[in-house]
Formats: structure tokens, C-alpha cells, sequence
């Protein structure tokens, strides 16, 4: 789709991000419209070519009005991985079934943010059933300790623009081409692709980290809803119009990967 038929819709939130992205998409040419409340205006509803910059919650409340598709890995992409790319055992399980752990483990929810993650003592701390459902699906992992780590945006298998955000566990920001661990950073995520390796959406971003002397995968993450550090915005924004693009629009290889829209009664 021609970037000049786009609309790029923003959450009420503010934050560097979106501002970042607003800035890209003027400069294209693009509207940009911030979302005052959750709904959409019916006088936007017809927007052409909508795409999203938002979190998981506010998306599933705006995705139906606007017609769009959003794209994320595999809840269980993580654990199919070779363990020579994630650096430690990762398993998918159920909410109800971590809660039973008896060991530390750092548990997350892989595509949304219905609890926090982080590293658990045991089972006990995870929240209960009367605050999250014991079906929601949960990543537990070994504890590791990156010594640096960087987020990557993809599209069509490629890296289009990345950045390092911490280097031993501490906020550390810069681009990653000003980083002496590029060429590595890079060399690593073209195995990502590699014949075997599970399968991504055409446009995801992936944060990677090197554990010791490994690289490993950290986690993948949402185009449209993923902070960009000192990722150039122009690059990031060709891949959240791919993320988050009109439902009519998405590559036939794209389809599986579409988030589920529940249905938002007003």
C-alpha cells in the first residue's frame, strides 16, 4: 500500500514513541490522530489505509472499529527455539500450573501485559485466579543475566533499525550502529531465518542479548506496541505499517500470525 493512503492512529498515552512516529509519518504526509478516549470517532472509522501505535489492551478496544489486522509471533514462538539460540529452558504453560512452581523462575505472559514480568521466588506471587484467569498463557524461563541487550525491528527478514537498551540489566540507550557489538547483534539475528528456526510475521521486533559469551533471543514483541529506544523512527514506522496494517491488507504468509480481536460491546 502506497505510505501516502496511511493513517497512523495513537493511543490517549503519551510517549516518546508515539511522538517519534507522529513525527515520521508528517513528514511522509501521513494523518496522524490521537485517540482521545477508547473509541473510535465515527467520522475516523473510514480512515484510509489505518495503522496502530498503541499497548495490547487499548489495540484489542480500537482493532474492530478500525479494521485492522495485528500481527505478533507465536504465544510459544519462544520455546521452540533451539536452546542454542535462547541461551536457557524456556517453557509455555498456563497461569493456573506456574502458580504451582516451587522454584524462582521469571515468568511473563508472551503478547500481553495482564500481569508483571519479572522474576518470581515461587508460584505463590503470581497473581490469583480472581485477578487473572488460570488459562492465560504464561512463558517461565531459567534466570539469566544478559550482560547487554538490544531491540531489533524486522521486516521481510530483515533488520531495519535496532538499539542497545541495557547493559547489565541497567537502562543503557544508544543506536546500534554506534555499538561495538553491531556486527554480532546482526550476524546473530540473520539465524533468526535460518531454514528450521520457527517462523516470525513479516514485520515483529525481537530483543536480543548475550548472556556471557552467548547470544541469545530475549523475547519477541509487537511492532505497534514496542517502545524504540534510539531506533531510527523512519525505520520504525515502516515496520508498525506493516504490524498494524487495514485487515484487507496483510500478506497471504502473514494470516496466522493476526492477533484475535475480541469483540468490544459499547
Amino acid at each position: 500500500m502506497n505510505t501516502s493512503a496511511r493513517t497512523l492512529f495513537l493511543s490517549p498515552r503519551t510517549t516518546a514513541t508515539g511522538r517519534a512516529l507522529a513525527s515520521a509519518a508528517h513528514r511522509r504526509g501521513i494523518p496522524v490522530h490521537t485517540l482521545r478516549d477508547w473509541r473510535v470517532p465515527a467520522e475516523l472509522k473510514d480512515a484510509p489505509g489505518p495503522s496502530l501505535y498503541a499497548g495490547p489492551l487499548f489495540a484489542d478496544t480500537v482493532a474492530g472499529d478500525l479494521g485492522l489486522a495485528l500481527l505478533e509471533a507465536d504465544a510459544d514462538w519462544l520455546t521452540r527455539l533451539p536452546q542454542e539460540l535462547t541461551g536457557r529452558h524456556i517453557a509455555f504453560t498456563t497461569l493456573a500450573e506456574a502458580r504451582r512452581l516451587r522454584r524462582p523462575a521469571f515468568v511473563k505472559p508472551p503478547n500481553d501485559k495482564s500481569f508483571p514480568a519479572r522474576v518470581y521466588r515461587d508460584g505463590s506471587g503470581l497473581p490469583g485466579p480472581d485477578a487473572v484467569d488460570d488459562d492465560v498463557p504464561v512463558l517461565v524461563s531459567d534466570i539469566v543475566t544478559f550482560d547487554a541487550e538490544y531491540r531489533l525491528f524486522l521486516r521481510d527478514g530483515a533488520v531495519r533499525t535496532g538499539s542497545r537498551y541495557a547493559t547489565d540489566g541497567q537502562l543503557d540507550i544508544a543506536p546500534l550502529d554506534a555499538d561495538p557489538a553491531r556486527d554480532e547483534v546482526l550476524d546473530f539475528a540473520a539465524r533468526l531465518f535460518a531454514p528450521g528456526v520457527p517462523e516470525l510475521p513479516s514485520a515483529i521486533v525481537v530483543d536480543v542479548g548475550r548472556i556471557a559469551a552467548q547470544w541469545a533471543v530475549v523475547e519477541a514483541n509487537a511492532a505497534w506496541a514496542s517502545g524504540h529506544y534510539a531506533c531510527d523512527e523512519d525505520a520504525v514506522l515502516d515496520v508498525v505499517l506493516r504490524a498494524a496494517a487495514p485487515a484487507t491488507d496483510p500478506a497471504p504468509l502473514d494470516a496466522r500470525f493476526r492477533r484475535p480481536v475480541p469483540s468490544v460491546v459499547r
